[in-house]
């Protein structure tokens, strides 16, 4: 639980902090997008399937701070600092980037309480290095279809 409310508590300062782009209806779009978005993947992933768990592999309330103030500002960070207007190529780089970032991260989460507090099921990095680009991608579209 420590390190899951210190990176909370990390995120979010950094993300407020360096936030030069995003307005305040732009902010909430993004933490409610991240939150319902989240959710809807951890009920089968999580709930159903057990791939991966916050903390014990069943509905927890000590995991509710992981769906709610984790991902949003983490979000918040990748759109105020995405290179809109620069060339495809500085665009991917940025991709790998967050993509070593996350997944540095997810290994970082993985170790024994009270930092850690993710658990592998099914689920492994493999399937996180697939997955990431793609949440990315969708956040980027839905950010540029219907926020920006």
């Amino acid at each position: 639980m420590v390190g899951l409310l210190l990176a909370i508590i990390l995120f979010n300062i950094i993300a407020f902090k360096s936030n030069k782009r995003l307005t305040v209806k732009q902010i909430a779009h993004i933490w409610v997008f991240t939150i319902a978005f989240q959710m809807s993947a951890d009920i089968f992933i999580d709930i159903k399937y057990q791939g991966y768990w916050y903390f014990r592999p069943e509905v927890d309330w000590a995991a509710l701070p992981a769906h709610i103030a984790l991902l949003p500002p983490v979000n918040m960070m990748f759109l105020n600092w995405y290179p809109f207007g620069s060339s495809l190529g500085k665009q991917a780089v940025y991709f790998f980037y967050w993509e070593i970032a996350l997944l540095t991260y997810e290994l970082l989460t993985l170790i024994p309480e009270p930092w850690g507090y993710f658990h592998y099921g099914w689920w492994n990095l493999g399937y996180s290095a697939v997955v990431d680009p793609i949440l990315l991608m969708i956040l980027l579209v839905y950010y540029k279809k219907f926020i920006k």
